[in-house]
């Protein structure tokens, strides 16, 4: 069974509206270099697209590093991520 600490963290921000796919795309860039930039311990980014007007950027993020980055980043939620990285 996975510690609490070591659990993976996706943390999302949502696109609205006609560029909503476009937007989400560029964010996912800001993301990735965002990564690299502060060395987290996992390299897992992405967008999802919910239809014409409603896309999402995600990050994963390690759970010991969630307050930090999500003071710097103010993502709109979160949730557990049970996928592999």
């Amino acid at each position: 069974m996975e510690k609490v600490l070591d659990r993976k963290i996706k943390i999302i921000w949502d696109f609205r509206g006609p560029g909503a796919a476009k937007t989400a795309e560029h964010y996912k860039i800001h993301l990735e270099e965002f990564v690299v930039i502060e060395e987290l311990k996992f390299d897992l980014s992405g967008v999802e697209h919910f239809g014409p007007t409603h896309s999402i950027a995600y990050l994963v993020v390690a759970e010991f590093e969630l307050k930090e980055i999500r003071e710097i980043l103010k993502p709109h939620r979160g949730q557990v991520y049970t996928g592999n990285i």
